[in-house]
């Protein structure tokens, strides 16, 4: 196994990859009584042209497969994997990403049991095509759902702007019309390709034993044979790299009480994994602080303009291959709280350019933020994506926090807030009858 010590934490984590291609990292946490586990597959919902494993053509499967697959997983010819789990003490969930399927658990007891559980129902898919035409009355309905969500809505049109000949902006989980042409033969065909143990992660952090606990993963994998692991080739569009794909501007018309705006930034350059994307998000998160966290001056200003209120908020989304920011907000007047936002983005210099008594703060608060992250669980695991970080850790962001520089965050500002990477997309109250 691969050792690897966290001094300033106190922690050691241990990495290992099986005969079958899996990767599995441990992390033994002191004084703790829960584990978590995470058993992830580099598949998401942009993953939906592929060549399926053991044949030579590129396929384009219906939107919203990965995040159906997910879904189907769990159930089996005659159990449950939910009851399983829920024998052993253990609560289980899972969930779809852009460029991830995730299953986890976390239990107190019966660790080497819902270990098992875990990769014994994600290692056996049963698929019929009664069971198929079943969940798509379910995931139908969670598509109504969202579809009739503002913030779902306005996110994903921000992200259509953004990306509009891109898979990311269709829904995680598709629309009805993608979903019912699903079958249980693209399902299978979905799960050979991507769910290889090659393609998988296990993270396990809490109470263990690193070497009880790889025995029994061990053992597990060995008595279950897998196909050999064909290279996966899939298609994902290319993006400008000048933002001329970039749609400027759209709005909608909504059942909403005040319109709903957000402004979005696409970052055209490519970021390196490992380390470098690491230190590229963290950042990045710095100088959104310093542009536009509650204490900032932008921040303090708008709000007393009313221009923004509680409701303001920011995100950074980094994923494997691409990566955007969104600004949003309910306003009284849309077109003045997007002039204001872009404003700031056009004019970073003010907030950033010699204000390093205001970086320091901004960088000691998202220590401390890390340091407590740092005492989760689940913050642990699922803040691992060694497809796109490596092997580093949650341990490893503080001190990457703490070596930034003015220079590095003037550096990201001129690559990433430019004028032709902006969108802005908005949600207004329908007009009544």
């Amino acid at each position: 196994m691969q050792v690897t010590n966290y001094d300033q934490f106190n922690e050691t984590s241990y990495q290992t990859k099986l005969d079958n291609g899996l990767t599995v990292t441990m992390l033994p946490k002191a004084g703790y009584h829960k584990t978590y586990a995470v058993f992830t597959t580099n598949y998401g919902s942009i993953n939906n042209t592929f060549v399926p494993a053991g044949q030579t053509e590129m396929q384009r499967f219906p939107d919203g497969i990965a995040h159906f697959l997910e879904h189907k997983m769990f159930e089996k010819a005659d159990h449950d994997a939910f009851q399983t789990f829920g024998k052993y003490g253990a609560s289980a969930n899972a969930f779809t990403s852009f460029t991830r399927t995730s299953y986890l658990f976390s239990a107190t007891r019966n660790l080497k049991e819902n270990l098992e559980t875990l990769l014994d129902f994600v290692q056996d898919p049963y698929f019929t095509p009664a069971t198929v035409d079943k969940e798509k009355g379910i995931i139908g309905q969670e598509i109504e759902m969202y579809d009739d969500d503002p913030s779902w809505r306005l996110y994903f049109g921000m992200i259509g702007n953004l990306y509009p000949n891109h898979p990311l902006q269709y829904d995680i989980a598709g629309t009805t019309d993608s979903i019912a042409k699903i079958t249980a033969d693209d399902l299978y065909a979905a799960y050979r390709t991507f769910y290889h143990p090659e393609n998988m992660t296990l993270f396990v952090v809490g109470k263990l034993d690193p070497d009880e606990v790889l025995s029994w993963i061990t053992a597990n994998q060995s008595a279950k044979n897998f196909d050999a692991f064909q290279p996966i080739e899939t298609k994902i569009p290319a993006t400008a790299t000048d933002g001329h794909d970039i749609i400027p501007y759209r709005s909608i018309e909504m059942p909403v009480a005040r319109a709903k705006s957000v402004v979005g930034v696409k970052g055209l350059m490519p970021i390196e994994s490992g380390l470098p994307a690491l230190k590229y998000r963290a950042g990045v998160n710095v100088l959104l602080e310093m542009l536009f966290g509650d204490t900032s001056q932008n921040y303090l200003r708008l709000y007393d303009q009313g221009i923004i209120d509680e409701s303001f908020g920011y995100d950074f989304e980094l994923q494997n291959g691409f990566d955007f920011l969104t600004f949003s907000g309910e306003t009284d007047d849309p077109a003045a709280f997007d002039a204001a936002i872009i404003d700031g983005l056009e004019h970073w210099q003010t907030a950033v350019l010699g204000q390093d008594e205001l970086l320091a703060t901004v960088k000691k608060e998202m220590i401390g933020r890390i340091v407590f992250m740092a005492n989760s669980l689940e913050a642990i695991a699922n803040r691992y994506d060694q497809n796109l970080f490596g092997q580093a850790t949650i341990f490893d962001e503080p001190a990457i926090i703490d070596g930034l520089r003015l220079e590095d965050l003037a550096t990201i500002a001129e690559q990433l807030l430019t004028s032709q990477a902006i969108s802005e997309y908005q949600i207004r109250p329908a007009a009544k009858n």
